[in-house]
């Protein structure tokens, strides 16, 4: 009977002993690669949006703890085998002695503790992990011990690794969603003795008198207005406090709304962005890195005690005798100390150049001349400050070749097949391929631009005038008001004085709002094509900030659908893909660019609904979206036809509204997801219109409303 071999008996005995030898070695180093990875782009994906950094980021983050703990399994086994060896085990006490460097790698860098939302949630995971871990860390110590120079080096060492993979278990719990909203939970509140009260009414009426209740005026508390010439850093870490409970679903109360708007009302567009900046930087910061443990006085002193162990150890590695271990075991040790050294170094820098540090330094007054000078304050990158952009009439067209395909796609045959894929008639390779082409092909037609100050300013005055048109003297009907405005999708803009188009118009904001986005998306893209800008001098920012804004929320539609409301827009979006390559394949003799291809559209008779000429069977809005293109070149008003520039004012204001009702529809944890993507504009235009009052979290509209039993 033949013995069967086991798969490492078909390496050669020399390449196996060779594995043995330097499996550790190198196990350790990428160990420390990995952690140079973590610390170096940890913070960056703050503000850097492209996929390659997340993909990196995504691997070094899985990888350093599985390597770390693999490590650990090999040290242990290794000195485990060799333990009645003397010999053998002194050689490998310098590999003991790596077993505390792989607990502190364990405990990750300052600038990044959790990858996703979903990773805060596994705290208690990572605490299981750092019993286990240091239990098999100091099993190693054990097994090595020898009271040599090296066994004694490495108890600061362990205290040191201790110290990181704790602190990272409750940066973790700390931003998990019940923690984290536990710690935002105001005290438990009575209210008046309503029992005590009651009490005193019923003995004065068993006793004949005539008895009622007086309101009692309460003193108000008095606001907390903010300075609007107050240096941004600290208006925005005040505002932070206040505001972090939109992250945790909690509610606010009408003094805060208030106190919000007397910055607001009073402050510049720049100002207000740079405030929320602030301020969703603070949000990253304590949900995604060591931020809540690091910039606290604890935090501190073991940033202290961290880095003076392992500096003290490095200079006691260079005074000891090490003849007795293998050069290349010395280079590997020397590495991991100057490592671990840089690390600390670079965290400390990390932390004294934060907003933390400096808002600190600001309010004690030691550095006032670096928090007020807007140059330096606003040097450090918050975020991407980008908005992705995404085009269905590039994509019909093939404007752009797929990454990685392009050469390929060129062939007549694979062309067809892209045709017949997109018209739901192949079943070919590219339909049992379709979730990689489909990724390839949103990949390739994404692009991002910067967030012009244009629609920075456009946005923040919309939202300005929506805030101060509800009537301060009408509280009672205030929450009412800014519930209607939270509620706008383009329909308060058509139903203005200004414009009274809600007639023509309405028809096309009052159904699914995937269908308002696919239709004023095409119709925008149509009007665009056949306007000259040399005729639109009246209003050019409102033509370029439409444009911005209709590809961007086409881009949240196919790529983030979960941050929009809930709809078939992913249906709608590839059948109207689908009727838009039909038509374009039908007329490509006589179309060349998107211009012509625009124009062939607008030519075509669309008299009659194409819903009663079609049926609904399928969800294309391609043609609807042209009759709203059509009568958007036709508005007027009093039989006069309305300029360019008021057309693009209007339309742009229409995707103002509807930009601003996306944003406060999506959830707030959709909102924390993107802060480690680089940030998502949706986001900062929900912050900045819960600071202008206009969100449905502000629930607490009064106080205690006391009364006192009066007896006549």
């Amino acid at each position: 009977m033949n013995k069967r071999r086991s798969v490492m008996e078909i390496f050669p005995e020399r390449v196996i002993k060779l594995w043995n030898e330097w499996e550790i070695r190198v196990l350790v180093l990428i160990s420390l690669l990995l952690q140079i990875v973590l610390i170096m782009l940890g913070n960056r994906r703050k503000y850097i949006p492209i996929n390659r950094i997340r993909v990196i980021l995504w691997l070094a983050y899985l990888g350093a703890d599985w390597v770390a703990a693999v490590s650990i399994g090999v040290l242990s086994n290794s000195l485990g085998d060799d333990c009645e060896n003397d010999s053998q085990k002194t050689k490998k006490i310098i590999w003991a002695f790596w077993a505390p460097f792989l607990l502190l790698h364990l405990g990750g860098p300052d600038t990044i503790t959790a990858y996703a939302m979903e990773d805060n949630e596994l705290w208690l995971r990572h605490l299981l992990g750092l019993l286990v871990q240091f239990g098999g860390a100091f099993y190693i110590f054990l097994l090595a011990w020898k009271g040599m120079p090296l066994n004694i080096l490495a108890i600061p060492v362990f205290v040191a690794g201790l110290i990181k993979y704790g602190e990272r278990t409750w940066a973790l719990r700390s931003a998990s969603s019940s923690h984290f909203r536990d710690a935002m939970l105001p005290r438990p509140d009575p209210g008046p003795n309503y029992a005590k009260i009651m009490g005193d009414y019923t003995l004065q009426k068993s006793q004949g008198f005539n008895v009622s209740f007086k309101p009692v005026t309460e003193p108000s508390a008095k606001l907390n207005c903010f300075d609007p010439d107050a240096p941004v850093l600290e208006v925005g870490y005040a505002l932070f406090k206040t505001f972090k409970r939109l992250f945790a679903d909690l509610i606010l109360t009408f003094r805060d709304r208030e106190n919000s708007q007397s910055f607001f009302h009073n402050t510049t567009w720049q100002k207000a962005f740079a405030v929320i900046e602030i301020e969703l930087g603070f949000m990253y910061d304590v949900l995604y890195t060591k931020a809540s443990v690091s910039y606290c006085k604890w935090g501190h002193l073991f940033r202290f005690v961290s880095l003076s162990f392992t500096v003290s150890t490095f200079v006691a590695f260079l005074l000891i005798d090490k003849h007795e271990n293998s050069t290349i075991d010395l280079i590997i040790t020397f590495l991991l100390l100057v490592g671990a050294m840089v690390l600390e170094i670079y965290a400390i820098i990390v932390l004294l150049s934060s907003d933390w540090t400096m808002l600190w330094l600001s309010k004690h007054k030691k550095a006032s001349f670096c928090c007020q000078s807007p140059i330096l304050l606003l040097a450090g990158k918050r975020w991407s400050n980008s908005m992705a952009q995404y085009n269905l009439l590039s994509l019909c067209l093939k404007e752009k070749q797929i990454r990685c395909l392009g050469p390929l796609l060129r062939l007549p045959y694979v062309q067809e097949m892209w045709w017949k894929y997109h018209l739901g008639q192949d079943e070919g390779i590219l339909h049992r391929f379709s979730p990689l082409y489909k990724m390839l092909e949103e990949y390739s037609y994404k692009s991002y631009v910067n967030v012009s100050t244009d629609l920075k300013a456009l946005t923040f005055e919309h939202l300005s005038d929506k805030s101060k048109s509800v009537n301060k003297e009408q509280s009672d009907q205030a929450n009412a008001i800014y519930k209607q405005l939270c509620a706008g999708r383009g329909d308060l803009v058509l139903q203005k004085e200004k414009y009274k188009c809600d007639i023509n118009l309405g028809w096309s904001v009052e159904e699914d709002f995937d269908r308002s986005i696919l239709l004023w998306h095409i119709a925008t893209d149509l009007f665009y094509c056949g306007d000259d800008k040399d005729q639109n001098l009246e209003s050019p920012d409102c033509r370029a900030t439409s444009k911005l804004v209709s590809d961007y929320m086409l881009y949240l539609l196919v790529m983030r659908p979960f941050m929009l409301p809930d709809g078939i827009g992913q249906m709608r979006f590839q059948d109207s893909c689908a009727e838009a390559i039909q038509f374009f394949q039908d007329n490509k003799t006589s179309i060349e660019g998107r211009t012509e291809a625009c124009r062939k559209l607008l030519k075509v008779n669309t008299e009659v609904s194409p819903l009663k000429v079609k049926g609904d069977k399928s969800m294309s809005v391609l043609f609807d979206a042209v009759r709203l293109a059509k009568s958007l070149k036709s508005l007027k008003t009093d039989g006069e036809h309305w300029s360019n520039g008021k057309k693009w004012e209007m339309v742009c204001h229409v995707w103002m509204e509807m930009l601003c009702y996306a944003a406060s529809q999506c959830g707030w944890k959709e909102h924390a997801q993107q802060l480690r993507r680089g940030g998502e504009l949706l986001t900062h235009v929900w912050l900045l219109m819960a600071h202008f009052g206009i969100s449905e979290h502000f629930k607490i509209s009064q106080g205690h409303a006391r009364s006192s039993v009066v007896v006549t």
